[in-house]
């Protein structure tokens, strides 16, 4: 098995635990009493982890070795599940979520993508980037797909007689098998996924350090807005303002990740005819418009369907943007670019849920609102920024 295909892979089966935890944490910490500050506070607390992890990523994963790396995380996030499994206090709840990278985002972004982004680009040419990463983050997104099919399972459980709780925990006990078989995987990666010299390196051209300055506040800016709509915060906006509980969500969010999944080729197509930027602005503002009409829908038919017409775009720009932060870059400041980029985005996914968690205790609506027009934002100024920074297929 090549190196590109052990990625796609791993890249799978830790989309299918993430979309499955994505959908079940928002739940689960409802069905053991936690009021949605101290959701908020747990799911926080997950992103945390995953941008502490994508920090220690960005200065010594290269030295440390990729693909030691990769299985480190994956032991980690194996560890964290089976800890946040067996939990019922908030603290503790917080604390092997923390430990575990435990992802309420629902979709994979964290530390291991810093080194699959990394070392993608070197098993493909320039032309085939884009088109590399569409593959990459579709079967992803087919991943998060079955995982939202999988969160399910405690409905199953139940009806085969477990009880409620248990039906959750033997659940996410499952999440927790997933990270082992990443882990497993990365065990078949080859040597040639490892730097050149086995050194971070220290120096960044002045030019690459002005791109990253501006991209990664406007990723900032993109992710904080986020970090009001994980998909454990929407779960529980669908669950207490609908009552609708996990055996409909769960198939729900299958249906948007295929379509997040769908957009992706879509991307690369669109991409290749206007430009990576007016890619990702001009896909993303109408999926933020969107998601403002799920906040007032009147039932939940209605905000299913403008939910799902909302994730048939709002990944377009995911593997757009990987393939032209990896583009402005020159090929050893790889690293670093791919480490700064996503340190930012899970910071501030991080700090987002504890204050949604807050507004949502006040009015459920307000994380969507708020969210909405943050992204609407970053749009607008990430055209303003970089419409004429071009990568080297687009000159």
């Amino acid at each position: 098995m090549t190196d590109r295909r052990i990625l796609y892979a791993a890249a799978f089966v830790r989309a299918l635990a993430t979309g499955m935890i994505g959908v079940l944490m928002g739940v689960f910490l409802a069905h053991l009493d936690f009021d949605p500050s101290r959701i908020g506070y747990v799911v926080g607390a997950g992103l945390s982890g995953c941008a502490a992890a994508a920090l220690l990523v960005t200065l010594v994963g290269d030295r440390v070795g990729r693909r030691r790396s990769l299985l480190l995380l994956s032991l980690l996030g194996a560890c964290g599940g089976i800890g946040f499994a067996l939990t019922a206090h908030p603290f503790a709840a917080g604390a092997a979520a923390f430990l575990g990278m435990v992802n309420g985002m629902g979709r994979d972004r964290g530390a291991s993508l810093i080194l699959d982004q990394v070392i993608l680009p070197a098993t493909v040419d320039d032309r085939r980037r884009t088109q590399a990463f569409a593959w990459y983050n579709v079967l992803q997104d087919i991943g998060h797909a079955a995982g939202g099919l999988l969160a399910g399972l405690p409905a199953v459980l139940r009806r085969m007689g477990s009880g409620d709780i248990a039906s959750f925990r033997a659940s996410i006990g499952v999440y927790a098998f997933l990270m082992l078989v990443t882990a497993a995987l990365y065990l078949g990666l080859s040597g040639r996924v490892e730097s050149a010299d086995g050194e971070p390196k220290a120096r960044v051209s002045p030019e690459t350090r002005r791109v990253l300055w501006r991209i990664s506040s406007l990723f900032a800016l993109d992710s904080l807005a986020g970090g009001f709509l994980t998909t454990a915060l929407l779960t529980l906006f669908f669950y207490e303002r609908f009552g609708v509980g996990e055996g409909v969500l769960g198939p729900l969010f299958f249906g948007a990740r295929l379509l997040n999944a769908a957009s992706h080729l879509g991307a690369a197509w669109l991409a290749r005819r206007i430009g990576l930027v007016n890619t990702m602005v001009f896909t993303h503002i109408p999926s933020s418009l969107l998601l403002v009409t799920v906040a007032y829908a009147h039932d939940f038919a209605t905000a299913a369907v403008l939910f799902l017409l909302r994730e048939g775009l709002v990944e377009m720009d995911v593997p757009t943007r990987q393939s032209y932060v990896m583009a402005v870059v020159r090929p050893e400041e790889r690293t670093l670019a791919s480490g700064v980029t996503h340190l930012v985005r899970v910071g501030a996914w991080a700090v987002a849920p504890s204050f949604a968690g807050w507004f949502m205790a006040g009015s459920l609506m307000t994380p969507l609102l708020v969210g909405s027009v943050m992204k609407i934002a970053y749009d607008v100024l990430l055209f303003a920024a970089f419409r004429r920074t071009r990568p080297p297929e687009e000159h």
